[in-house]
């Protein structure tokens, strides 16, 4: 049964171990802002978080798990989304995002918190 975990735990390492590769090469290698942006949000996330979750369950065999460490890879997957989204409303805001973005079909801009303000 060890064997099985260790083997398991080394897939996921692999895997995320890759994952994270994958997500810096496109980090240096995409040529607009918003595609930057993406790579890392993704790719690495779900490298680091496979990483992180390797190292909270390395030690269950023993019956002992690093809830600090599940907790990192839970505060990690909810907070990379988030400040992706910050980061991708600044560069509209800037007028740096992707010229080919489509419309939002509301007549305003994409979710930049461009609201029409009451007369006074």
């Amino acid at each position: 049964m060890t064997l099985l975990i260790e083997l398991a735990l080394s897939a996921l390492l692999i895997g995320g171990g890759i994952f994270a590769l994958v997500g810096s090469y496109g980090l240096l290698r995409l040529p607009r802002p918003m595609q930057r942006l993406h790579a890392p949000t993704k790719a690495t996330t779900i490298g680091v978080g496979a990483a992180l979750a390797v190292s909270a369950l390395d030690q269950l065999p023993l019956g002992v798990v690093s809830w600090q460490e599940l907790l990192i890879t839970l505060f990690l997957l909810l907070t990379a989304p988030i400040s992706a989204l910050f980061l991708a409303k600044t560069l509209i805001l800037r007028g740096e995002a992707d010229p080919s973005i489509p419309d939002s079909g509301t007549g305003r801009p994409w979710a930049t918190l461009a609201e029409e303000r009451p007369d006074p």
